[in-house]
């Protein structure tokens, strides 16, 4: 029990110790932007551009002094994600929904 406490406390240190983790991705499209990435010191947003015309994306780490429009930026880890909508969201509802149903 006690090395399961001390391993957590070390992916915790560690999480900590790496930085702000983004998504990250170049001219993608939304959907398919899962990439993550340790952000260096320096960097304290992760950001977002979306490409008009070409349904791309474009996320990753930025100093904040850089968010200026149109880049979107956020603070907090993988805060630059896609919001789900549509079909994904109804999914999302039923997915969470099953587990209060089974237990």
């Amino acid at each position: 029990m006690m090395q399961l406490y001390g391993a957590l406390i070390l992916c915790v240190t560690l999480s900590a110790a790496c930085g702000l983790m983004c998504y990250s991705c170049t001219a993608a499209d939304p959907k398919s932007c899962t990439d993550t990435t340790s952000c260096a010191v320096a960097f304290n947003h992760c950001y977002s551009l979306r490409v008009d015309g070409i349904n791309a994306v474009t996320k990753g780490c930025l100093t904040s002094l850089a968010c200026v429009s149109p880049v979107s930026c956020c603070e907090g880890d993988l805060c630059n994600s896609a919001i789900p909508t549509g079909p994904s969201v109804i999914l999302l509802l039923v997915s969470s929904a099953i587990p209060k149903f089974l237990f």
